[in-house]
């Protein structure tokens, strides 16, 4: 089956895949990968495949926000894939998860448009519990901070006249936001495979923690180069485990 939006075809697509937003990010990726060979590069959408100690996987990036990246997770499902990783940045609610730390998503808040024309609005957005393990026993030993827990999706980058209420998820006990969780879980329960996702912190949502935005240091690159590592690792982990 060809399909077109990430202009691939279904028979070259794996049954694990990593996704992240930015293509530079998933070409990082990829290199990291043995035998890996990039199949397309359409719009967002690049899509590379490769093995990761002898399981093979693709890395493909979706873009930024719900609605293009629910097009990258739809035909992916299609092509075939069973379980997909994010591998993402967001920004902490807490002092006690300053930037450059790892966030390993167990459900999103749903603040996002696309999940609401797709389910009701009692809807959990859930992660698989075995992809949350996955992550977390991979990240065990891993430097600075790692925590897990309730993050929020939002469709908005920056404010308008309508807020978001940023401090009563905080009071709730949210740990961060970002912009494509929630569809990636939703997608993922309607079309019944496994979905999870690990964040590296690049700032603060809070505005009384805020600062000037700067998502380039060198904390930020060290935290995705660990939730890189990290993800890679869980597949492998969950690929072994159903052998």
């Amino acid at each position: 089956m060809y399909l077109p939006i990430l202009e691939i075809n279904s028979e070259d697509m794996p049954a694990y895949a990593i996704v992240c937003g930015d293509p530079r990010r998933a070409k990082a990726i990829a290199d990291q990968l043995d035998n890996a060979r990039e199949l397309s590069y359409a719009r967002e959408y690049r899509t590379f495949v490769g093995d990761f100690q002898g399981v093979h996987l693709a890395v493909v990036s979706h873009g930024v926000g719900c609605p293009g990246a629910a097009v990258c997770f739809e035909e992916l499902i299609r092509a075939g894939v069973k379980t997909i990783i994010r591998v993402g940045t967001a920004g902490s609610y807490s002092a006690d998860i300053p930037s450059g730390s790892l966030v390993i998503s167990t459900a999103a808040a749903r603040e996002d448009g696309l999940s609401r024309q797709l389910v009701p609005n009692g809807f959990p957005a859930v992660a698989d519990s075995a992809v949350v393990d996955a992550l977390s026993q991979a990240a065990i030993g891993a430097p600075g901070v790692v925590r897990k827990g309730i993050t929020l999706c939002v469709d908005a980058f920056f404010t308008g006249v309508e807020e978001i209420p940023h401090a009563k998820y905080k009071q709730a006990g949210v740990l961060a936001t970002e912009m494509e969780i929630s569809a990636l879980y939703v997608v993922a329960a309607l079309r019944g495979i496994r979905a999870g996702a690990i964040l590296a912190i690049d700032g603060f949502a809070d505005s009384d923690l805020a600062g000037e935005y700067d998502p380039h240091t060198n904390s930020v690159a060290d935290a995705v180069e660990r939730e890189i590592t990290i993800a890679l690792h869980a597949i492998a982990n969950l690929a072994k485990a159903e052998a």
